[in-house]
């Protein structure tokens, strides 16, 4: 199969529990560069949190950002399309509101949450961007939301199903997000590929959660992680190692030969 484009996943895929890229999932994807394979990073972060791992990496690709819902610029970062997701804002905090929960709105101007805690404090570090607001969302002045985060702790599928009409859900262990309907990480894929005149049988996708199954699915080769779930898994052609274990540098090297190149 000839490999022309792969698009990684960012969390449990490319970096490790520290969100660290590893030395050798680093070198893997040098050489996937000089074999002349474009790499994509396609992530459910925001930009700001993305832009700093895609420098690191040399990158020049468009960014898939927050589950596709945006598309930024390899260079000036700007967004070059974005799917804004459309609730009912007063039947969604009512609802979120009677669950002990956080909420993140993530807008194309930045995010609003309910209550900071690790993850965004990690996310300000990184990005050097401080949530925009904190406190009852009720009263937050935003617009143009890309994705709705919503963090229980635990699966909710009984809460997420409440807004099915409204937006795509995608349901993980501590809670779920929402954007807008039939956008994901493949709906972006798709946007990139005709301008880089790639077909999808040339493409590579490599992920670990609920948010990677499309792209999985309809690449031509599409790679679940050791760390996966079994849905996950069962959508991939192949299933590598674990994330904390160069999982990904693990199939370049099986399946793409890329310890074959030298890095420049």
């Amino acid at each position: 199969m000839n490999i022309r484009a792969i698009f990684i996943d960012m969390d449990g895929t490319l970096l490790d529990t520290s969100n660290h890229i590893s030395t050798r999932n680093k070198v893997a994807i040098f050489r996937l560069i000089n074999q002349g394979v474009k790499v994509f990073l396609a992530t459910g972060r925001h930009y700001e949190v993305t832009a700093p791992y895609h420098k690191e990496l040399g990158l020049r690709t468009p960014m898939i950002c927050l589950n596709g819902a945006a598309i930024h610029d390899a260079v000036t970062g700007r967004i070059i399309q974005m799917n804004n997701v459309q609730l009912n804002e007063e039947r969604f905090h009512h609802l979120t509101a009677d669950h002990s929960c956080n909420v993140i709105v993530h807008t194309a101007s930045g995010i609003y949450c309910k209550e900071t805690n690790a993850e965004i404090d990690y996310w300000t570090n990184v990005g050097q961007i401080p949530p925009k607001y904190i406190g009852d969302l009720r009263q937050a002045n935003y617009q143009d939301v890309l994705k709705y985060s919503v963090r229980t702790g635990a699966p909710s599928p009984a809460l997420s199903s409440l807004f099915q009409k409204e937006a795509k859900v995608i349901d993980w262990n501590d809670g779920f997000e929402l954007v807008a309907p039939h956008i994901s990480k493949w709906s972006a894929i798709k946007t990139l590929l005709y301008p880089f005149r790639i077909r999808p049988s040339e493409v590579a996708a490599i992920g670990d959660g609920p948010n990677d199954i499309e792209m999985l699915r309809h690449v031509g080769m599409g790679v679940a992680m050791g760390n996966a779930s079994d849905e996950v898994k069962a959508v991939a052609d192949f299933v590598t190692g674990h994330h904390e274990n160069n999982g990904l540098a693990e199939f370049f090297e099986r399946y793409l030969h890329v310890s074959d190149v030298e890095v420049l």
